[in-house]
């Protein structure tokens, strides 16, 4: 018979790989139709190759994901950003942003993963979160003064990254922005020296729900069964952190507790 559930595992592998690099490419797309194809000058695209890098994406698929999406190809992006909303297992709030060619096809999809074992319900949950510009980024000195940095490019708020994010000896910081303000502290930040690692627009919880043993099992699962789509850009959970590790991909779970 031999170890027929090792061939499976790996292309279950390539499968989730084949995912990750298709929504990379996706972003890439979006931040150069939105911004425009030099990274130089749009902080968004620039994260995005980062990131896309940082995945083992290819210099041409980073390249031609740039040219569709900045309308230099005959070929013509038309991914559409749509948003859902709902509680996810023990009530908590959920929301899901998507990529997609066809709203009429993601959306039931969408629904139902909510619906699926009665897990998790639609409904509106937008009070429950802050839509705000998210700056992540990283300093090669270890004693910069961030919030200084933060005042002068113009930052409402910010935050330490995690350490497993920031390499040994420097400093990390994340910084909360009004959506209008992104691209200007995005620069402002990169002119003071910073290595900006993202560059984007997020739902920060403004309040946690505490779910913990098996109960948080069933809301990481669900989380990650959204994530598993292929038209599910970013998912937001208002989960308060986890006292133990869990697995996380692309899922954004909002931590600011």
């Amino acid at each position: 018979m031999g170890a027929q559930w090792k061939q499976a595992g790996r292309e279950a592998n390539a499968q989730k790989r084949g995912q990750m690099v298709v929504k990379l490419v996706r972003e890439i797309m979006v931040a150069a139709k939105l911004g425009g194809a030099d990274p130089d000058s749009n902080a968004r695209l620039a994260a995005a190759v980062e990131k896309a890098r940082k995945g083992s994406v290819t210099r041409d698929t980073i390249e031609r994901a740039i040219k569709k999406g900045a309308g230099l190809t005959e070929e013509k992006i038309v991914f559409e950003l749509c948003t859902y909303e709902g509680f996810g297992p023990h009530k908590v709030p959920v929301i899901v942003e998507c990529l997609t060619e066809n709203r009429n096809r993601t959306a039931p999809e969408i629904r139902n993963i909510f619906k699926v074992g009665s897990l998790g319900q639609p409904g509106s949950v937008g009070f429950f979160f802050n839509h705000l510009g998210v700056v992540e980024a990283t300093h090669t000195d270890a004693n910069r003064d961030a919030e200084s940095d933060a005042i002068e490019a113009g930052a409402q708020e910010i935050e330490a990254l995690e350490a497993e994010e920031v390499p040994e000896g420097q400093k990390g910081a994340r910084f909360l922005t009004e959506i209008k303000d992104l691209d200007h502290v995005s620069k402002a930040l990169k002119a003071a020296g910073w290595n900006v690692i993202a560059s984007e627009i997020r739902y920060i919880a403004k309040s946690f729900t505490d779910v913990e043993g098996n109960a948080r099992k069933e809301v990481t699962d669900f989380l990650n069964a959204l994530d598993d789509h292929d038209d599910v850009h970013r998912v937001y959970a208002a989960l308060k952190k986890a006292r133990v590790g869990i697995r996380a991909r692309s899922v954004t779970i909002s931590n600011r507790s």
